[in-house]
């Protein structure tokens, strides 16, 4: 509990049912922001390209990526974000990850069977909040 909420709730024990009736006129708490958005994508994966190749969200959504392969298989990885993903061939996989940082990272195909995997790749891009 932050400090203004603390001593909020300190006057409102202390002073009783006076303080009561004027907390709706209290003003929001300073950095008191909306919940985290939890926004879904789905890529498309085929002839060695993601589409769209870029995702754009906005830091602390929940976001839930699902990866469709029309082809061959292909992995799917973000460093910065600990994740990798196997897409079977004619599959899907789908998952969730929080947005945590701001900034723009690389996705990328991570598998090596072929060297047209080391060309796939897109952007994730994370606004800040």
């Amino acid at each position: 509990m932050d400090v203004r909420r603390r001593r909020a709730a300190l006057l409102l024990v202390a002073g009783g049912g006076a303080l009561l009736a004027a907390r709706p006129f209290l003003a929001p708490l300073e950095g008191q922001e909306q919940a985290p958005g939890r926004p879904e994508f789905t890529l498309v994966a085929k002839d060695f390209r993601f589409s769209p190749d870029r995702i754009e969200v906005v830091q602390d959504d929940l976001v839930r990526l699902t990866i469709r392969s029309e082809d061959i298989a292909y992995g799917f990885a973000i460093d910065e974000y600990r994740i990798v993903r196997r897409v079977p061939a004619g599959g899907s996989t789908t998952f969730d990850f929080r947005a945590d940082r701001p900034g723009t990272f690389r996705f990328y195909s991570s598998l090596t069977s072929d060297r047209a995997h080391a060309e796939m790749q897109g952007r994730l891009v994370v606004g800040p909040r």
